[in-house]
């Protein structure tokens, strides 16, 4: 399956994520823990360090980017971010720590109707935004 790519980043094989719920990262992930730290989130305490993190809808906050960011130079970013729409402040710590030197998630979009597929695999993401399970 093909995804198109958002962010260019480093290609991934990890466990996918899908979150069951929309996401807001600031205050919503620790970003010194990569746990979701929402109490009100259906998966609070998941961590979503080193999966393929799949997002059906982000919750906006400007300082989203600055907590991906934390946690791309702590090294407790997601292994890859697939995201139902594109969120132009979260892309932008990807974006700023790749500008900074870091080696970054790639971020792709698709339709979260395919998200479910995805639960409980582990996910390859090749550098083409291709997705493949197994």
């Amino acid at each position: 399956m093909m995804a198109e790519v958002l962010v260019s980043g480093q290609p991934a094989k990890a466990p996918a994520l899908v979150l069951t719920a929309p996401i807001s990262f600031w205050g919503g992930v620790d970003p010194r823990t990569g746990l979701i730290a929402d109490v009100r989130h259906p998966q609070h305490g998941v961590s979503i360090s080193g999966k393929v993190l799949c997002l059906p809808g982000t919750i906006g906050s400007s300082s989203a980017s600055a907590v991906l960011l934390e946690l791309v130079s702590a090294g407790l970013a997601p292994a890859a971010l697939i995201l139902h729409e594109p969120d132009a402040i979260l892309l932008l710590g990807l974006i700023v720590a790749q500008e900074m030197g870091y080696q970054t998630p790639m971020a792709l979009r698709l339709d979260r109707a395919k998200f479910a597929g995805f639960a409980g695999k582990n996910l390859t993401i090749g550098s083409d935004g291709s997705i493949t399970r197994g």
